[in-house]
């Protein structure tokens, strides 16, 4: 029995580290292609960008294809169909907000991330970056706490509209604020539909289904499918603000267990990403 449950531990352990380097791997890209970034750049460039560098690094497969967005559209300004997620011929100004969207598998394992900044200095995007820490300890404290998804989506938006934002991530397709995300099987090369992976959408289209079996779903919404505590796993959340034409948004993997332990039950995967590496700073200054 102890020899089950010490195998039972190694084996998450090993997941985890696999989720984690792909995660942190994905925000190196990020960092790394914001540093190139200069006026005149399209979000189109930004987006072949991180698919090159990523490939450089090995990455064969993706549960989407990298997304860049600048200006307005940080904020979906006038979003309504799927395909205006995708990257256009926008043309990157000094002072304008970018967000890099990027979720490739490497490995194995997945990660979805998003980046937030700007080309010089943009004081509004600044403060919604700053803003953005509360969403992510209410977002772990609630998720503790067991409450239904669609109840701590609600929470949140309420948290937004109280800072005086508007909550973007409804603009996603379902209004999602998060989803799952699992292991995929690793193939020489791997076929994208519609820019996602056909590997990873045939796994989230599983979940979907066995979810509904279950009484859950692997989409975190606002919606009634949504109305059930945090089923375990490994959960990319991105809550999503806006205000007057700007927006910024942190994605990242929450992991969540079915421990009775409050600490061990719901927790960040990776505490050392540049978001809460420059909350650490605001804080310290």
């Amino acid at each position: 029995m102890a020899g089950d449950t010490k195998q039972r531990t190694a084996q998450r352990t090993a997941e985890l580290s696999g989720f984690r380097e792909v995660q942190r791997l994905s925000y190196a890209c990020a960092e790394a292609v914001a540093a190139q970034l200069r006026p005149g750049v399209t979000e189109r460039e930004a987006a072949r960008m991180q698919r090159e560098w990523l490939r450089e690094r090995g990455v064969r497969d993706w549960f989407h294809l990298p997304f860049a967005w600048f200006g307005d559209r940080t904020a979906f300004a006038g979003f309504r169909v799927p395909l205006q997620f995708f990257p256009t011929n926008r043309k990157l100004e000094p002072g304008m907000p970018f967000i890099l969207d990027m979720a490739p598998v490497f490995k194995g394992y997945s990660a979805d991330i998003g980046y937030s900044g700007s080309l010089g200095l943009n004081p509004v995007q600044d403060r919604l970056r700053s803003d953005l820490r509360a969403h992510r300890v209410l977002l772990l404290e609630q998720v503790r706490e067991r409450r239904s998804l669609r109840e701590i989506y609600e929470n949140v938006e309420r948290l937004m509209t109280r800072q005086g934002y508007a909550n973007r991530h409804r603009a996603y397709p379902f209004g999602v604020i998060a989803h799952k995300i699992d292991r995929v099987k690793e193939r020489r090369w791997s076929p994208t539909a519609f820019g996602f992976g056909t590997q990873s959408l045939k796994g989230l289209a599983a979940d979907v289904l066995h979810g509904h079996r279950e009484g859950w779903s692997p989409l975190w919404s606002p919606y009634r499918f949504s109305d059930h505590p945090p089923q375990p796993g490994l959960w990319a959340v991105e809550p999503h603000l806006g205000f007057r034409g700007t927006g910024a948004k942190f994605e990242e993997i929450l992991v969540v267990t079915d421990s009775r332990d409050p600490e061990e039950s719901a927790f960040w995967l990776d505490e050392d990403l540049p978001h809460v590496r420059r909350w650490a700073e605001e804080e310290a200054a």
